[in-house]
């Protein structure tokens, strides 16, 4: 298996998983620290860039597999300055495009493509499943395009396979941000209260890309159970010893503009059916007060 963002909060897991149920994992890397982080991991680093396609051929060779976790995501008031998602962007709309024409040159057969649930509109309190339309703004549209990406495997015969996730819960930059927030007593939630969102744990992310090596091509959604924001909210404030999580007022919210809108629509998501398609469980099933990290 050869996997892009191998030293990140999705690549640990991955690693972790990958390798415990019997699978050898190459791990992309460009610097040392993060070829530690891989060998750690008990997988091979090596050493290249998701825009050079030559180092990616030559790592991807002999693979039965790629998984591109390549991502870099904006962390806190870091998400509302101009030209945020640029690098994230920037992997998605070309990144993308470079791995699964490289994989498809060397003859890799299942492309796995992290996406985002996110995508999705706003649907209150209907269930949203993989039929549901998503909403394709200046900011979802990069999600879309390296699904469709992915998808080029298809071409040769392959397999294309992409998970669309939930907000990460766990031990991840954002998780900690947000605690550290809510430890001060500021607000950190966003949305309406009884808005619905979509969870995952990074354990889950890792059992999830096993699974995907006996998944159909589709694309499926992948988390835990949806729980309202207040729940959410509510769950952050525990973790930190208070009783009440507090919502960002409409106007900071509007600051981020499309960018903050997202991350605010209510989204009731079933991962019903990548269960009935690889029996994938989530071992984490409900977010709860474990899933924070208790050293922050």
């Amino acid at each position: 298996m050869f996997l892009t963002g191998s030293n990140g909060v999705m690549g640990r897991a991955a690693m972790t998983e990958l390798v415990g149920a019997g699978h050898e994992v190459v791990g992309l890397v460009r610097r040392a620290g993060a070829a530690a982080i891989v060998e750690a991991h008990g997988a091979t680093p090596f050493y290249g860039d998701v825009f050079d396609p030559a180092s990616l051929r030559e790592g991807m060779a002999g693979c039965a597999a790629v998984i591109n976790f390549a991502t870099r995501i904006p962390i806190g008031a870091n998400a509302y300055r101009p030209g945020s998602l640029t690098a994230v962007n920037r992997l998605r709309f070309e990144g993308a495009g470079v791995v699964v024409e490289a994989a498809a040159e060397v003859g890799v057969q299942r492309f796995v493509q992290q996406s985002l649930s996110f995508i999705y509109q706003d649907r209150g309190d209907e269930w949203i499943d993989e039929t549901t339309p998503v909403d394709v703004t200046h900011v979802t549209e990069a999600l879309v395009v390296a699904e469709e990406h992915a998808r080029r495997i298809e071409d040769v015969g392959g397999t294309a396979v992409c998970l669309r996730y939930g907000l990460i819960v766990g031990d991840d930059r954002n998780t900690r941000y947000t605690m550290r927030r809510a430890r001060k007593r500021r607000p950190f939630a966003l949305g309406e209260p009884d808005g619905w969102m979509h969870a995952i744990h990074p354990d889950d992310i890792g059992t999830s890309v096993v699974s995907a090596m006996t998944a159909p091509s589709g694309h499926y959604n992948v988390g835990a159970a949806p729980l309202t924001r207040q729940e959410y909210a509510d769950h952050v404030a525990s973790a930190v010893g208070r009783e009440r999580g507090d919502f960002l007022a409409d106007w900071v919210v509007d600051l981020g503009g499309d960018k903050m809108e997202l991350l605010t629509r209510s989204q009731r998501v079933s991962s019903e059916l990548f269960a009935e398609r690889t029996g994938w469980k989530p071992r984490r099933p409900e977010l709860t007060v474990e899933w924070f990290p208790t050293d922050d």
